[in-house]
């Protein structure tokens, strides 16, 4: 296939190395406007000149850049997969775009496969002891100190699966706890150093033990490839997916269901 990749920092490489390794081609690089930090093609927005001759669009952008950019993939029949986080109070204005076109559109905040084998695996582990009240329930995620958003988007999923199978959690508190946590409050902290890829953890904790479920990225990599597969299984499709119906979708397809 030929792939734009729209977006050219630290994922957008990444994205790069894991498309070229599975065969794929580069058909071309747009950088937002305002980013000419990086070696591109295209500086600015998306358009049907950078999207001509492309199989499918990845995005690791701007949030502000998401909606004029699902604009461009529906008026030029581009399907596009998007990581860009923090633009999903949006959602409904990219649906319509996405809906009155042909295009197959495949959004998320992580793209890692193995970042949702621990979601589901951390689901159940949390529904375990939804009835037993000994155990508290934390969340702690941690993340190299150039990542501007906090909590991270795949802990605050996590944190509302949580809530949605252990009943006597009902609220996510991310701020900092100057104080004892209430009962029904579920905390998500956040941590921001160095250049750690991601790291997820689900504590659930009782007087006599800690349980701990764990997802940690050694690198970009595991993101970057599933981002290319979401690509690859978008092809032919058409309407708006969150990356959850994808991974799905995989995982029963390698069962053979």
């Amino acid at each position: 296939m030929k792939i734009a990749i729209v977006g050219y920092g630290r994922m957008g490489h990444a994205v790069e190395s894991a498309l070229i390794a599975r065969g794929h081609t580069v058909s071309a690089v747009v950088e937002p406007a305002g980013s000419t930090d990086a070696p591109a093609d295209v500086y600015g927005e998306v358009s049907g000149t950078s999207l001509a001759g492309c199989d499918v669009a990845i995005e690791f952008s701007l949030g502000e850049a998401v909606v004029s950019n699902a604009r461009a993939y529906a008026e030029t029949g581009c399907p596009a997969v998007v990581g860009t986080t923090g633009w999903t109070y949006q959602l409904d204005e990219v649906r319509t775009t996405v809906e009155t076109s042909d295009i197959g559109f495949v959004y998320g905040s992580n793209f890692s496969i193995g970042a949702h084998i621990f979601l589901a695996v951390s689901r159940y582990a949390a529904s375990l002891v939804r009835n037993i009240e000994d155990y508290d329930l934390l969340i702690h995620e941690m993340h190299h100190k150039q990542k501007k958003d906090s909590p991270s988007g795949t802990a605050l999923t996590l944190a509302q699966s949580v809530l949605d199978v252990v009943p006597r959690k009902r609220r996510i508190e991310t701020g900092r706890l100057d104080r004892a946590p209430e009962p029904d409050e579920l905390h998500v902290s956040s941590s921001r150093v160095g250049w750690v890829p991601g790291t997820h953890t689900l504590t659930m904790d009782s007087a006599a033990d800690t349980i701990e479920v764990r997802h940690q990225a050694r690198s970009r990599g595991g993101f970057a490839l599933g981002a290319v597969l979401a690509a690859e299984w978008i092809i032919g499709k058409s309407g708006l997916y969150s990356v959850e119906s994808f991974v799905q979708a995989l995982l029963h397809e390698d069962q053979g269901e």
